[in-house]
């Protein structure tokens, strides 16, 4: 929050004037529509889109539960309640639900000459915008003197700054399941981020793998024939993790399996592996199949001599995927690529094993890219909103890898590291903190105990953080949160330390008390994300370094749990596949992170030219240290406090009638994901696609023979 400003804003403020909106868009945890609609003053007829959790609908696999317009006095005001991924689910079964939470905070004020992005810690909920501290952040951003489609991909060239790219990446993937939203992505492309003043850094549910940045192909899908042009770096915008459906149809059923199983054999047996061990494959479009006209083939090759004729067809990318696949190509809007691990092919083929074959999908520009803001209508907003959704970024603790990690920051000094939350995991853990200051590019000092050779040297680990913790964490202690100006009773439902979470971390040390600031916001409690690592030249005293603001909650649920492999009982067998770490996150998230860059070094657009003291910070630095008998406000501790005022209230001295609307996002993580079990399985409504085309791809075959 910039000084001037620190007395604070307000909700209809950061509206202000409603009358020139033209569109809004929010994402909530917690939310009551009938209060904003009431005291931000929405006019009736404006478009505004609402996306927030509902633990119900958010699991559900219907496309009907994705949306609903409940308010006839506002019939442009559209719920959306995004879907969580049946991959986090327990036993990946959408119907028993699991850990996870639709939990950011972010408005976005549509203006016919600017677009405003306004990053919040608070809900859309009275209470967390007149009570309770929380933290804002806001950029206007100018409509652009064109419409820039390159600006929402990270992977193209020449971007000055991803922030429009992850700003739409974010959107779709909770408007991804709603054709009516998709024009948001359209939206954005309208208006100039170069001038971002920080980088977003989104999570979004799923389990995740990092893939090869690029790889270099010699084959496009195209609407008319198979397209033979060697790629350029210059062209790619991004790639896609999915996989191929209908191997074991084509190689388990038909009479001439054996025939086909050894052509197969033969053909991957002489392709030539990439340094990542995948190998390219030919993307076909069947604009003559009457079960589905997105349908796209994928097929083996001798690439040195290509006949279609002798190609071997695997199967086919999955419908939800050809889906926007197929309009986005045969517009010539974007070229796609394949890659497979060809080992992997085989295993599946010969029936060694049922998970899915994995297919890397490559985009890149089409020959109308240049062209796309003439040509594109209404009907490519879904497949484009779809592409953009199933893009690879970097998430969580990735994302905040990439963004920090490269700057060489100077250990010996770092003055403080600081995180404060109102909830803080149940899983948290040495190993998970070490996680978290690695990615913010913490660096042990030379430890002369290992070497290079030692895949974690150079990092900080659970062994660095038992020595010396590397963070403060910021918590109220229940001391304060009794003397508070609204007691415990506004409390209980917003903060959540789980009592053996602080049990287990007691004797670290790292628990400071949060004390709001300024001083007049004493007493009120505070429902803010905020970490900062303060760093300070020994030249002039200037301070430098990063301060994070947002949804993130200090857990393995908001920023992720990094699941290593499993260790194989032969260490020489060859994998079909890389086996790498994944990155297993369960909440939808945002926040924005503003850098200060050491002295000296180059600046770049995202940086702001002040001092990192010039951030303004909701609480008192630096935090002091629990002291012996102090006790975080824990629910179980929250809970102790609250019947002994029950007695007091039996005598008529306390008030406990008044119940608060907050609620806590679920974040009971504590759970071992084995990452042998993140490996999908071809689904059931898969296997019938994949038949059904089959079928009538036989057919056609024949149908031409004779």
């Amino acid at each position: 929050m910039p000084v001037e400003l620190h007395n604070g804003v307000t909700l209809p403020q950061l509206l202000h004037p409603v009358e020139s909106l033209v569109r809004v868009f929010i994402a909530t945890f917690t939310s009551d529509i009938s209060w904003f609609l009431d005291y931000c003053k929405i006019p009736r007829h404006l478009l505004v889109t609402v996306a927030c959790h509902n633990k119900e609908r958010c699991w559900s696999a219907s496309s009907e539960n994705r949306m609903e317009a409940p308010f006839e006095s506002h019939p442009n005001l559209l719920l959306v309640y995004p879907r969580f991924p049946e991959e986090i689910a327990f036993g990946k079964d959408r119907k028993k639900q699991g850990v996870a939470c639709h939990h950011p905070k972010l408005i976005v004020l549509q203006r016919e000459d600017s677009m405003r992005v306004v990053i919040t810690s608070a809900n859309l909920v009275p209470r967390q915008w007149h009570l309770i501290t929380n933290t804002v952040w806001w950029q206007d951003f100018p409509h652009g003197t064109f419409l820039d489609y390159s600006a929402l991909f990270s992977g193209a060239e020449k971007q000055k700054s991803d922030f429009a790219a992850q700003l739409v990446s974010f959107i779709a993937s909770m408007v991804n399941e709603v054709p009516s939203q998709a024009y948001w992505i359209n939206e954005i492309a309208k208006y100039d981020f170069e001038g971002a003043g920080g980088y977003l850094i989104a999570s979004v549910p799923g389990i995740y793998v990092q893939s090869p940045i690029y790889l270099e192909s010699n084959y496009f899908l195209s609407a008319k024939h198979i397209l033979h042009t060697k790629s350029a770096h210059r062209m790619f915008l991004g790639s896609v993790q999915t996989s191929v459906v209908g191997l074991s149809h084509r190689f388990h059923i038909p009479s001439d399996a054996g025939a086909q199983l050894k052509s197969l054999s033969a053909f991957l047996g002489k392709c030539r592996e990439n340094m990542h061990g995948t190998t390219e494959v030919i993307l076909k479009r069947n604009t003559n199949i009457p079960a589905d006209a997105n349908a796209v083939s994928v097929l083996v090759a001798d690439l040195e001599k290509f006949s279609e004729e002798d190609a071997i067809q695997l199967g086919f990318l999955p419908r939800e995927v050809a889906k926007w696949v197929a309009p986005l190509s045969d517009s010539g809007f974007f070229n796609f690529s394949g890659f497979i691990y060809p080992r992997e092919a085989l295993e599946a083929a010969f029936g060694v094993s049922n998970i899915k074959v994995q297919l890397l999908l490559y985009v890149s520009k089409g020959p109308e890219f240049s062209r796309i803001s003439g040509l594109i209508c209404d009907e490519h907003f879904p497949p484009l909103c779809s592409l953009i959704a199933s893009l690879e970024q970097c998430l969580g603790l990735w994302r905040l890898e990439e963004v920090l990690s490269n700057i060489k920051w100077p250990e010996t000094l770092e003055t403080d590291f600081i995180y404060s939350a109102s909830s803080i995991g149940t899983s948290i853990n040495p190993h998970f903190i070490a996680s978290f200051a690695s990615a913010t590019g913490k660096r042990p000092h030379q430890d002369f105990d290992s070497q290079e050779s030692d895949p974690e040297w150079g990092c900080w680990t659970a062994n660095h953080e038992l020595k010396k913790p590397s963070i403060r964490l910021l918590f109220p202690t229940l001391d304060r949160v009794k003397k508070g100006a609204c007691g415990i009773q506004l409390c209980r439902r917003l903060l959540s330390l789980p009592e053996k979470t602080w049990q287990r971390l007691r004797s670290t040390c790292i628990f400071h008390d949060a004390i709001p600031q300024p001083y007049a916001r004493v007493g009120y409690p505070m429902h803010v994300k905020v970490a900062q690592r303060r760093f300070e030249s020994r030249l002039g005293g200037h301070s430098f370094g990063w301060t994070y603001c947002g949804s993130h909650n200090f857990s393995p649920a908001a920023w992720g749990q990094l699941l290593s492999p499993p260790s194989k009982a032969n260490p020489t067998e060859a994998r079909a596949a890389p086996c790498g770490p994944k990155l297993h996150i369960c909440n939808y998230e945002l926040g924005i992170i503003l850098i200060v860059p050491p002295p000296g070094m180059s600046k770049h657009t995202s940086e702001r030219r002040h001092e990192l003291d010039d951030i303004v910070l909701p609480f008192v630095v630096p935090p002091p240290r629990y002291k012996q008998s102090d006790r975080p406000a824990t629910p179980f501790a929250m809970r102790e406090a609250m019947a002994e005022a029950c007695v007091l209230q039996s005598n008529g001295l306390v008030d406990l009638s008044e119940e608060t609307d907050e609620d806590i996002p679920e974040e009971d993580d504590e759970q071992v994901v084995e990452l042998s079990d993140c490996s999908q399985e071809e689904k059931e409504e898969e296997k019938i696609y994949a038949e059904a085309l089959w079928g009538q791809v036989d057919f056609s075959q024949s149908q031409e023979k004779d």
